[in-house]
């Protein structure tokens, strides 16, 4: 049997956070505890749209889409905040992406963005 969380509860705990914490920020390293670290020149945030947890996983079912990027960079990391602006962040992950230039479009496909628990088999 292989420890974890429930997968009801994971997934209810990934429902919730998707729902409260959907505004995606761009980062170019480790964001840290806080969310504030290594953060990309390119600060808009986007709000992204997540598919049901099944498993102990979510994933957006949507592109997730900054068009005409302010600089040339490599995101390797996004923030799940609570706003547009300001708010609270709620999650992290890791984004594998080429190096931007700027004045491109950066685009993460549906299923691009992705979080998960480890769940009891």
């Amino acid at each position: 049997m292989a420890t974890g969380v429930a997968p009801s509860e994971a997934n209810a705990n990934l429902n919730a956070r998707a729902a409260a914490y959907p505004w995606i920020k761009l980062h170019i390293g480790d964001p840290g505890a806080a969310g504030t670290a290594n953060a990309a020149t390119n600060t808009t945030r986007k709000q992204a749209s997540f598919a049901a947890a099944s498993g102990g996983s979510i994933a957006t079912n949507a592109e997730t889409r900054w068009d005409g990027v302010p600089s040339s960079e490599d995101y390797t990391h996004w923030t799940g905040w609570s706003a547009s602006t300001a708010g609270s962040v709620g999650w992290s992950g890791t984004i594998t992406a080429d190096a931007m230039n700027s004045g491109n479009n950066f685009v993460v496909p549906s299923g691009g963005l992705t979080f998960s628990h480890t769940v009891m088999a």
